[in-house]
């Protein structure tokens, strides 16, 4: 048994998470919880590489499957479900929550405690907002919060929407809301990171096994039962599908199409976690399960 803590594993996608946290799992009592946006949802399965139910039986999974499709997993509702595992887990001491992902403001909400405006999305604001288009939406933007239009790109339609939400909602600008209250239990914090060649390869290989494990026929059956115009299928991998199925593309092109998006989200994933204070390995060195061993005993031993 040991005192309460948290090992966190991030990095870019396909570099190996997974695997990894499995490979730790088999010399540590591990409970895996998922940091990704999309493992949270339902029926959304090969398209977004979901551990399978043969990996998931190595060691307990959490936050997976947790979200029906047509719903909105917020970070606030992530963070709070995260923060309570972690605690059962630190409650129980049977085993080590493991924080396992590739979506960094999820593994943030969690590692820095952020504290997060308890605005719910809202549908008829954000559709105004958006027929504005987002060039109008972040010059609004600058006149409500200054402070936030200055950290947001004005290309990032995403956060800009959601900085106009909680200033017309509350009243307040976000700038002014947020905050951080990191927990107080130690973390070690994990990083994979890879070669752009290296890692590029791995994507191509993924995206083939992802074709070949029937992704059209996943986003054919999630089209028929919810719509093309569900906004999980404009997402990465789902969305050249739906190209292919509209005859935009040949599937030979979907496959270049999703291996060249796929490599521009690692690049802005790369970026993000390397601003953070993270125990750096290379994802495809051949002894990393034992560096990584090597610093996970340190770090426990120091407890």
């Amino acid at each position: 048994m040991h005192p309460p803590c948290l090992i966190v594993i991030g990095g870019a996608t396909a570099t190996g998470k997974t695997g990894l946290s499995l490979q730790l799992a088999q010399r540590l009592p591990l409970s895996i919880l998922s940091a990704d946006s999309r493992l949270v949802y339902r029926e959304f399965d090969i398209g977004t590489a979901k551990p399978t139910v043969a990996e998931r039986s190595q060691a307990p999974h959490y936050l997976i499957d947790i979200c029906h499709p047509t719903t909105t997993m917020t970070v606030a509702a992530y963070q709070q479900q995260a923060q309570t595992l972690i605690k059962q887990l630190h409650d129980s001491r049977e085993r080590l929550p493991c924080l396992v992902g590739g979506t960094g403001l999820y593994i943030s909400a969690v590692v820095d405690g952020l504290q997060i405006p308890p605005v719910s999305p809202q549908a008829a604001l954000r559709s105004q907002l958006l027929q504005l288009g987002q060039a109008q939406c972040h010059a609004m933007l600058r006149q409500v919060d200054p402070t936030a239009s200055d950290r947001i790109h004005p290309n990032d339609a995403v956060r800009t929407l959601r900085a106009l939400e909680v200033a017309y909602v509350t009243g307040q600008p976000l700038s002014r809301q947020q905050g951080k209250r990191p927990p107080l239990y130690p973390i070690l914090y994990i990083g994979l990171d890879s070669d752009s060649d290296v890692l590029k390869t791995r994507i191509a290989e993924r995206t083939a096994h992802m074709l070949a494990q029937g992704l059209v026929a996943e986003v054919e059956t999630l089209c028929d039962r919810y719509g093309a115009d569900l906004p999980l299928l404009q997402t990465l991998g789902y969305g050249e599908v739906l190209g292919y199925l509209a005859g935009d593309y040949s599937l030979a092109e979907v496959e270049q199409l999703i291996v060249q998006h796929t490599c521009q989200f690692a690049k802005r994933q790369r970026t993000w976690f390397r601003k953070r204070p993270i125990a750096w390995f290379d994802a495809h060195a051949a002894t990393l399960l034992d560096q990584v061993w090597a610093k996970v005993v340190d770090f426990l031993s120091s407890l």
